[in-house]
């Protein structure tokens, strides 16, 4: 497989994480062909990349980033012609997946990588539908919104080649994105994982009447979620334990962490509990509307991008003085 300088790239695909993924490839300088066979896919892009925009300017555009390097093509075949990187975000059916890797593989250069944004399907069994060359097949999975949210999980198939995840690497850190690398398939990946393990938690704790859905994500959000905006959960482990680091963490604290995890809940989903988390979210939720919370949420987040790469970029700046 070898290097190929990546300018046209074809987005497959344009629901929400298409979509976001779209503008994102634009700010960054590049020309995006998006394809997608659902009735107002075009229409449904263009509007989300426009109301995407203010907020990618705000984070700063690459010299040649533009809306107008954006075209639309519902025809597979015609809108993959000379692209040089392929991010797919079709629907989770693995059936469909390996139908439409069968076809990408068939279409595209050998050397072309072919990305998916899957959530939870296992490479191993996507990449069965590219019979030709399944070494270029990766997941590239991003977290939602991936035009504001930089990370990138990256996992290999049982026949995806090192150098394949080595050239996604590249391209996904180049576009300021931060990858993380599984060494094996699991499923839902690694952050997805996380935040599963949390929700069961916090579903449990609503549904025992313990805390109301408005004051647990509160004491996730003012609490445990800031420190995690900054940093992960091995360096705040590290850093709670004092002068003594992470190994007088686990001499202080690791008998009763496993003490606690025993009463830690798993709640089943039944239409009743979803009925009494429904009916607690809508009580925070209040008056405010959708549009409203994700107009929240994306200028916490500009915010807090913006002040991490201050911080980096003066923190590099004074590296290079010394």
């Amino acid at each position: 497989m070898t290097d190929r300088n990546i300018r046209r790239i074809a987005v497959v695909g344009t629901g929400v994480i298409g979509a976001s993924w779209t503008a994102l490839f634009l700010a960054k300088g590049f020309e995006v062909v998006a394809t997608d066979p659902a009735p107002g896919a075009e229409a449904a892009l263009y509007h989300f990349v426009q109301k995407a925009w203010p907020a990618l300017e705000r984070l700063g555009l690459s010299r040649n980033g533009s809306m107008q390097n954006l075209s639309f093509n519902a025809n597979l075949a015609e809108a993959l012609a000379g692209v040089d990187f392929v991010q797919e975000n079709g629907p989770e059916r693995i059936e469909l997946k390996q139908k439409l890797y069968a076809q990408l593989d068939a279409l595209l250069p050998p050397d072309v990588i072919i990305a998916s944004s899957s959530s939870g399907l296992p490479m191993s069994q996507i990449q069965v539908g590219a019979t030709s060359h399944p070494e270029r097949c990766i997941i590239g999975h991003p977290f939602n919104p991936p035009h504001l949210i930089p990370l990138v999980e990256l996992v290999a198939g049982e026949k995806t080649s090192k150098e394949a995840i080595d050239r996604a690497d590249a391209f996904y850190t180049a576009i300021g994105r931060r990858t993380v690398r599984l060494n094996k398939e699991m499923p839902g990946h690694v952050a997805n994982r996380l935040q599963g393990a949390l929700a069961r938690e916090v579903y449990y704790l609503v549904t025992e009447g313990v805390v109301s859905a408005a004051d647990v994500d509160t004491a996730l959000s003012w609490g445990p979620g800031l420190r995690w905006a900054l940093m992960g959960n091995m360096m705040l482990n590290h850093l709670g334990g004092g002068p003594g680091g992470i190994e007088h963490f686990f001499e202080q604290f690791a008998g009763p962490m496993t003490h606690s995890w025993k009463s830690m809940g798993e709640p089943e989903l039944t239409p009743e509990v979803q009925r009494r988390l429904i009916d607690s979210v809508h009580e925070e939720v209040g008056s405010r509307s959708i549009e409203e919370l994700e107009a929240e949420r994306d200028t916490l987040l500009l915010g807090l991008l913006e002040l991490r790469t201050r911080y980096e970029r003066t923190n590099a700046a004074l590296a290079k003085a010394a």
